[in-house]
């Protein structure tokens, strides 16, 4: 690559591997709401990721999505499969405080995302 005289190159300019601002989607309306970033953003994405299907979509790649909607014992895979699913996202370093409730067929899981831009715990039925 050549640069122009003077230009400068900022090694740190290239190191969020994952865009953070996004458009906010408003899922209860349909459409979107303007624009997210950050803590915000990651949150979104974390609802996303436990939404979609892992490998049922052409779109995404096998890296997203999660397997929660596989046959097999999901009560055994299920933190696993959050934790892979989540950890594809490099804005998240790390999730914990699993909590899992269910109530006749319906599941829902509590669980804290811990970010580059804080933390924060997210609820959602699975």
């Amino acid at each position: 690559m050549i640069l122009p005289t003077g230009a400068v190159i900022d090694e740190a300019a290239g190191t969020e591997a994952q865009p953070s601002r996004t458009y906010k989607l408003d899922l209860a309306a349909g459409r979107i709401a303007g624009v997210i970033d950050e803590l915000d953003a990651v949150r979104q994405a974390v609802y996303k990721i436990l939404d979609t299907e892992r490998f049922a979509h052409f779109i995404y790649s096998a890296n997203y999505g999660s397997e929660s909607n596989r046959s097999g014992d999901a009560s055994i895979e299920l933190k696993r499969w959050l934790t892979e699913a989540l950890l594809q996202d490099d804005r998240i370093n790390e999730v914990s405080d699993f909590a899992f409730g269910i109530v006749g067929d319906a599941a829902t899981v509590a669980l804290t995302v811990h970010s580059i831009f804080g933390s924060a715990t997210i609820e959602r039925g699975i």
